[in-house]
């Protein structure tokens, strides 16, 4: 919603150039506004903080919880076996 947009924005002017904040996302930057519900003066805004000074770092490549589904599936085992733990007499 539009005011939890704000409540964001608020959080990172906030913290903006007084301390570290990371932040992570799936989605490029261009794509943040539908976060925001599509508010772009405010997604805008928020980008501007979080950009400024920052070091962004970009992970490409398959996902590693993908991956071990998929060879799970390839193996024929996409269950998990649990012993249960032996209680202490």
């Amino acid at each position: 919603s539009k005011e939890d947009a704000h409540h964001f924005f608020q959080v990172i002017s906030r913290r903006y150039e007084r301390g570290s904040t990371i932040v992570t996302s799936n989605l490029v930057f261009s794509q943040w506004s539908s976060i925001f519900a599509n508010d772009k003066v405010v997604t805008t805004a928020i980008l501007d903080r979080l950009l400024h000074h920052s070091h962004v770092i970009n992970i490409l490549g398959d996902s590693y919880r993908l991956k071990e589904k998929k060879e799970e599936e390839m193996n024929g085992s996409d269950l998990y076996e649990f012993e249960p733990k032996k209680s202490k007499k």
